[in-house]
């Protein structure tokens, strides 16, 4: 009944409710965005970087190398040399090396040259046909078969580089022998082939200055024009990195020095990076918090004007109502719940609208930069917190009024009427 009542009386001034409603709801929307969004790409950064120590690239800028060569959303840094990078890759401080030549795209999904550790590495496997080893052949990932419609056998050709409206190569088909099960890593989003597949699609096309841009792997020189398919025994070529992983993480530590300072090369810890990374990320994102407490501070007071201001109107109302038998309690109790469920209202609709927001900036991130974000998943300690800070602001605005409807002075009230 008391809640029934108080459900009318919030709806006695509908703009100062739908004010206060709209703020609240803005304020729970962005937290829950946040929220979710940090811990969701805090998980695939670090789920991505799994078993890899260093990566040897070309020298630039680290945090682009790591983007680049582990999560496939930067252009790389440039190209090394192969047998100079095999130096280190056969060093007996490595537990395992994952070369990486990137090539073309397809409709914009990454054409990747590598060997089949790499789908071990994401603990990736075959959900139907087998693994790439003839050169053209290839392995896609779950989300390029389900998005493309590809099934085993289906062939297609590249285009040049990175962009989907690049030049497309005809003079070689890549032919599909493997479809990858879903891991919700980057693995999800390439097309994988041998490394030698990469450096015959551009063999013999060097004369074309496009196909010397930075980051995309080409044959040195025109010495090279084999007939039958090349090998990772062909001399001269380029890769664009290498994953590694050590046995000794005192290398860890020093490759990062050493491997500069006698080589063409950088070593580079993706760890450091990402954390790097995360630390600006997070000054972006506590901005962002600080907003939206702030408009929840604005929704609370917000709710305690619009109560203080109805309370004054109501005086003769809630006075009939004790001179009927309500108790005291029982008025302090109706302008309690009023602002409670204004909260509760606020934060359901937040809670909906921050998920519409993640399913929009999904297919935004998942466009640009092949990662989707979950909107459906639910964080029951933090929304959970949420809601009882939601809940928590609701009672302070509702303190005072509620205080207030508690001491009403009937006779005078009545008597003033």
């Amino acid at each position: 009944m008391i809640a029934k009542l108080a459900w009318r009386n919030i709806w006695f001034k509908p703009l100062n409710t739908i004010l206060s409603i709209v703020l609240l709801t803005s304020s729970v929307a962005i937290i829950t965005t946040l929220i979710l969004v940090e811990k969701q790409f805090e998980e695939k950064f670090a789920s991505n970087i799994e078993d890899v120590d260093l990566v040897l690239g070309a020298q630039g800028s680290p945090l682009q190398l790591i983007l680049s060569s582990v999560y496939q959303v930067d252009a790389p840094t440039g190209n090394i040399n192969y047998d100079s990078a095999k130096v280190w890759m056969q060093n007996p401080y490595v537990e395992k090396a994952i070369p990486l030549a990137f090539g073309d795209n397809y409709r914009g999904y990454k054409i990747l040259g590598t060997t089949p550790d790499y789908l071990g590495k994401y603990k990736a496997t075959l959900a139907e046909g087998k693994m790439f080893e003839k050169n053209f052949e290839v392995v896609i990932g779950s989300d390029i078969a389900q998005k493309l419609k590809f099934k085993i056998g289906d062939e297609f050709f590249g285009s040049h580089g990175d962009a989907e409206e690049g030049e497309v190569h005809d003079n070689f088909a890549y032919k599909i022998v493997g479809i990858s099960k879903p891991t919700g890593k980057v693995v999800d989003n390439l097309i994988l082939c041998t490394i030698p597949s990469v450096w015959q699609m551009h063999h013999g096309h060097d004369e074309n200055p496009a196909h010397g841009q930075e980051g995309h792997v080409h044959v040195d020189g025109e010495e090279h024009h084999h007939e039958a398919d090349l090998t990772l025994d062909e001399p001269n070529m380029e890769i664009t990195a290498v994953l590694l992983k050590l046995r000794n993480q005192m290398a860890k530590l020093t490759w990062q020095r050493i491997v500069p300072q006698n080589t063409k090369m950088q070593a580079v810890s993706p760890a450091f990076e990402v954390n790097r990374l995360f630390g600006l990320f997070g000054i972006g994102i506590t901005a962002l918090q600080y907003l939206a407490y702030g408009i929840m501070l604005i929704s609370g007071i917000s709710i305690f004007i619009a109560l203080y201001n109805t309370l004054k109107e109501r005086k003769n109302e809630f006075a009939l109502m004790r001179v009927n038998g309500a108790k005291r309690v029982q008025l302090l109790k109706v302008v309690m719940i009023e602002s409670i469920l204004l909260c509760v209202v606020g934060f359901v609709f937040g809670t909906v609208l921050g998920r519409v927001a993640i399913s929009f900036l999904s297919k935004s991130s998942e466009a640009d930069f092949k990662m989707s974000f979950n909107p459906y998943e639910f964080l029951w300690e933090k929304e959970g917190t949420l809601f009882l800070l939601t809940i928590f602001v609701g009672f302070i605005a509702a303190l005072i009024p509620a205080i207030k409807a508690y001491n009403l002075n009937i006779s005078k009230t009545l008597a003033n009427a």
